[in-house]
């Protein structure tokens, strides 16, 4: 009778914390529409990034039918 009047109270316990906590509240609908995120275009087009000083770079390393040398520096023909 112990054992069960303990479970009983253990359980009862663990639904009345796991009611009152909560991990994230629930944000209002409204605040969706307004995000703080401004999405950019990079300005490079297809294929393309901005390098370290601003200029736009290939995705690529080599262009098609080339291969990169020792330390990805030089373009070398396939063969």
């Amino acid at each position: 009778m112990k054992l069960l009047a303990a479970s009983a109270l253990a359980i009862g316990l663990s639904l009345a914390a796991m009611t009152a906590s909560q991990a994230m509240p629930v944000a209002p609908l409204d605040q969706s529409e307004h995000a703080d995120i401004i999405q950019v275009y990079g300005g490079c087009g297809w294929g393309g990034h901005r390098g370290p000083y601003g200029g736009c770079r290939p995705l690529y390393n080599c262009p098609p039918g080339w291969h990169p040398g020792p330390a990805g520096r030089r373009c070398f023909r396939n063969w």
